[in-house]
């Protein structure tokens, strides 16, 4: 599989891709440097848009504009750059924790996992803000027992959500009422090997770790491995279909984009990788496109 490189300039963690049909424009985030990302199709230099923390996660909003996970709340923007308006201070100690990988959910809530960045307990949750009704915004813790909240993700017949924990190198199921919100039936869906004692970046023997997550119109997840230098495309019932390689040591999230949503885009990171690793690949840290042939979901609007 061929990969396009897209943006100009390497991210140091890029992070939650999605395509705006509307704008025909692909956004993103970059953790550590504070900004939010969009580009359109054709590549080129990104418009930067700084933030006042390290944004998580984003995701467009149905009445225009952004919804935003920054580390001590969530917050809301009418247009590209303009003042961040905050929905729900966050539950959890920002000083230790901070939200990642986040998205909302086809009936227009915003979900966003956590990481506990001392990485020494499974302190991180799930939670889902939900403002389609009149009042306060109202917060939902839906999961925890994570270090490393990622690989967010719906199946097509909104019955199923899919949430990895990095750390633990495992992405669990769950069966989901969407109109109540609920989950039941929680599940290993993928385990994978821990890294081995002594592993060094570009050596064999390591496959990755679940990072960010995408889910095509069949119900197939896409699971950017950390470390593993590949995307793992699993059918519903967990059934590994296909190993794609990617042009980055550290793949992160990967989206589907494109007027026929069969464009395949990844964010990946350079952010304290190895000097050797970034010799090799010098590219770490930028996002990528390539073809595919089973279109994806399209991105859900965030309500309010």
């Amino acid at each position: 599989m061929k990969w396009q490189l897209l943006s100009a300039e390497p991210n140091e963690l890029g992070e939650s891709p999605f395509w705006h049909p509307a704008e025909r424009m692909l956004y993103w985030i970059d953790i550590p440097a504070r900004q939010i990302l969009r580009l359109g199709a054709g590549g080129g230099a990104a418009q930067c848009w700084a933030m006042p923390m390290e944004p998580g996660c984003i995701a467009p909003a149905a009445g225009g504009g952004l919804v935003v996970a920054l580390r001590d709340g969530i917050y809301r923007a009418r247009t590209w750059g303009a003042d961040l308006q905050l929905l729900r201070a966050c539950d959890h100690d920002p000083k230790t924790t901070r939200f990642n990988d986040g998205k909302a959910d086809p009936l227009g809530r915003f979900w966003a996992g956590t990481i506990f960045e001392p990485r020494s307990a499974a302190l991180a949750e799930l939670v889902a803000l939900d403002c389609r009704a009149a009042g306060a915004p109202a917060m939902q813790r839906m999961a925890g027992d994570a270090t490393v909240g990622n690989g967010l993700g719906w199946s097509p017949d909104c019955k199923t959500v899919y949430w990895s924990d990095t750390s633990a190198h495992a992405i669990r199921a769950w069966d989901w009422d969407a109109a109540a919100n609920t989950l039941s039936g929680e599940r290993v869906f993928q385990r994978f090997a821990p890294k081995p004692a002594g592993w060094q970046s570009g050596m064999q023997g390591y496959g990755g770790r679940p990072d960010g997550a995408a889910v095509d119109v069949q119900g197939n997840y896409y699971a950017a491995m950390f470390e593993g230098k590949r995307l793992l495309k699993f059918a519903p019932d967990g059934k590994l279909l296909a190993e794609i390689a990617t042009p980055a040591q550290c793949p992160t999230m990967p989206c589907f984009g494109g007027d026929d949503l069969q464009t395949l885009y990844i964010t990946t990171a350079r952010h304290n990788r190895p000097a050797a690793e970034l010799e090799r690949l010098p590219l770490s840290g930028c996002v990528f496109s390539t073809r595919v042939g089973v279109p994806g979901l399209p991105v859900n609007f965030f309500r309010d």
